[in-house]
């Protein structure tokens, strides 16, 4: 069973760095094929996909927040961590990390965590 942990401030200053760690337990995040993905929601909106790190270490991004964000992984750890750079109070969310699988479903998530940036 894989289990994914978000953790990390629950606020953060306006123009400031957000950074929150996933914890992977049950399965390895080099394991062939799967994706470990940030994604959000902001208070009464959607779901918004933020980037993935693939199994190799690639990154993908969502363009609209690429110039401000960057996803790392610490294998040793079975961690993989978001930062998303100058952030302001509309990047405030409920941020979750996930595994997005094979067939290109997010089989797993974590239970979110809850981030507010205000001064």
């Amino acid at each position: 069973q894989v289990q994914l942990q978000e953790s990390g401030p629950g606020l953060v200053k306006p123009s400031q760095t957000l950074s929150l760690t996933c914890t992977v337990s049950g399965g390895s995040i080099t394991t062939n094929y799967y994706y470990w993905s940030w994604i959000r929601q902001p208070p009464g909106k959607g779901l918004e996909w933020i980037g993935y790190i693939a199994y190799s270490g690639s990154t993908y991004y969502s363009p609209s927040l690429k110039s401000r964000t960057s996803i790392s992984r610490d294998t040793s750890k079975n961690q993989f961590t978001l930062q998303l750079n100058s952030v302001t109070p509309e990047d405030t969310a409920v941020y979750y990390c996930a595994r997005r699988g094979r067939a290109n479903e997010y089989d797993y998530w974590g239970q979110g965590t809850q981030v507010t940036v205000s001064a």
